[in-house]
């Protein structure tokens, strides 16, 4: 832990020396809240979100706060070992022209139902998945936008590895506007003693609403891992067919990292929120994805109670969106990548939104939580296609 701010009704612990002024009045927001538990937490990578910063974790008694899961509920990472010491660069770029072909990304979806055997199964849809299930059926497999991305690296144990970071496509933000809408008008007509200037209307988990809410987040938590699952299926195939069925394949390790749960902490069951934060108990293997052109890291989990069992879900940004596309420039970024050998789609003024510039040093993100978690392998980039 780097700082602790005590101003507010509860302490805010942070993982990280500087913060954006917006992002901490977030923080600061969330201290204030009548039913915070313990503390707030901010990991290394913490910056401006919606109503809660992302990179923070809040845990909760008695609620339920939608925009403190955020809209791409379920967002997290995969990862799997792949039996090859290392390819050349033309088998590479066979393998990634294979997946441009096979998974949609950006806004692009198949234009077919894929198989709803792969759906997430649950004996009676929740109503707003159940509204948006056909097209979801469509988008399962599909990368999305942003900063989704996949990847194949080197890892420092001598095999190359696959990556993908994607999330619950529509489905998610669907069931997080129509529960945040509620909670909002809900709040207001409660007389709700949290401002709505917060952006954080919450659901006491008794009533019906944050039921059905819950069901609803869950399945798009299981979603999004099934959409992870089929699109690593894919890049199984990529594989075998550039190397002709002579390659294997470890385990999947998959975490995602905006979602709620019932967990335990100081004694108390409640309802941590992770908006863009990993869980890391004891023990537990996890994903820490760098910028585009930097490494990534496999991790294990320390189990540090001050962060509620929490780590970093990225190397966080340092520019919005805009901001990177009108700042950094573009034969820079490029030549960063190039330098390194790597295979990316950075070709115009409007791909700088994903350049390595516009994050937050992995480096000093991975020193700032050497107390939430070990390093077990790094990932350096190969070939990356972005959403």
């Amino acid at each position: 832990m780097k700082q602790v701010i005590s101003s507010e009704n509860r302490p805010i612990k942070m993982w990280l020396d500087d913060i954006e002024e917006n992002a901490l009045l977030q923080a600061k927001n969330l201290a204030n809240l009548p039913f915070v538990h313990k503390h707030v937490a901010l990991m290394p990578d913490a910056h401006s979100g919606y109503g809660m910063p992302i990179g923070g974790v809040l845990a909760t008694r008695g609620v339920i706060i939608p925009n403190a899961v955020g809209v791409d509920i379920g967002c997290g990472m995969c990862a799997m070992r792949i039996n090859l010491k290392d390819a050349d660069t033309e088998s590479l770029k066979q393998i990634m022209s294979r997946i441009r072909k096979t998974i949609p990304v950006g806004f692009n979806w198949h234009k077919e139902a894929q198989d709803e055997k792969c759906m997430p199964q649950i004996e009676a849809l929740p109503s707003v998945v159940e509204r948006h299930y056909e097209k979801a059926t469509k988008q399962l497999g599909s990368l999305g936008g942003g900063n989704h991305f996949i990847e194949i690296q080197q890892g420092s144990d001598g095999y190359l590895w696959a990556m993908i970071h994607s999330g619950s496509r529509n489905l998610g933000k669907q069931v997080a506007d129509y529960y945040n809408k509620k909670a909002k008008q809900l709040n207001e007509r409660w007389h709700s003693a949290v401002p709505a200037s917060y952006d954080l209307a919450f659901l006491p988990v008794e009533t019906d609403d944050a039921q059905a809410y819950i069901k609803e987040m869950n399945y798009c938590v299981d979603f999004a891992f099934a959409n992870r699952k089929f699109m690593m299926e894919r890049m199984k195939e990529a594989f075998l067919e550039v190397f002709r069925g002579e390659v294997a394949f470890d385990a999947l390790i998959n975490i995602a990292h905006n979602y709620a749960a019932w967990e335990n902490h100081f004694k108390e069951n409640v309802l941590v929120h992770r908006k863009g934060a990993t869980r890391a108990r004891l023990g537990e293997l996890g994903i820490i994805p760098g910028s585009q052109g930097t490494r990534s890291y496999i991790v294990e989990g320390l189990g540090n109670p001050e962060s509620f069992e929490s780590c970093s879900h990225g190397a966080g940004r340092v520019m919005g969106r805009r901001q990177a596309q009108r700042e950094l420039d573009l034969k820079t970024e490029i030549k960063k990548l190039n330098d390194k050998g790597i295979i990316h789609g950075i070709r115009h003024q409007k791909d700088l939104d994903e350049a390595a510039g516009a994050y937050k040093d992995i480096n000093t993100v991975m020193a700032n939580q050497a107390d939430l978690v070990k390093i077990k392998v790094e990932l350096e980039p190969l070939a990356v296609v972005k959403g």
